[in-house]
């Protein structure tokens, strides 16, 4: 991710806000919405529970133990500033050429039949 947010570093520098609260970096936000793609994670609110809890997620995010959690709010300005640009396509087009280039794709496919978890969950 530091690799394909450095291809689009200056361009971010324009999306921090000129008034009000300090900004959150977009480069955090930007690796949020990785975060959010590759764990499936089913809404912003969601995830902004998990960094309370989930230091690999901190870790990812450069953020402390300490330091408080996001917003969701933060996501959807950030979203509202980036239909303007073409970044976020950039960036997620970068992350998947480098992980691409180094084999971490793969095209297998696999389905989980819900009944079945269903039925084992009762246990």
């Amino acid at each position: 991710a530091e690799r394909a947010l450095g291809a689009i570093s200056s361009e971010l520098d324009a999306l921090y806000s000129s008034t009000g609260r300090p900004s959150i970096p977009p480069e955090r936000l930007l690796k949020g919405q990785l975060l959010i793609a590759l764990y499936s994670i089913r809404s912003d609110r969601q995830f902004c529970e998990q960094l309370d809890y989930n230091i690999l997620f901190r870790w990812f995010l450069d953020m402390d133990l300490e330091s408080a959690s996001l917003d969701q709010s933060n996501f959807s300005r950030l979203r509202e500033r980036l239909v303007v640009t073409d970044i976020a396509r950039r960036f997620f087009d970068e992350v998947v050429c480098l992980a691409r280039r180094e084999r971490l794709l793969s095209s297998d496919h696999f389905t989980v039949d819900g009944t079945l978890i269903e039925a084992w969950a009762s246990f």
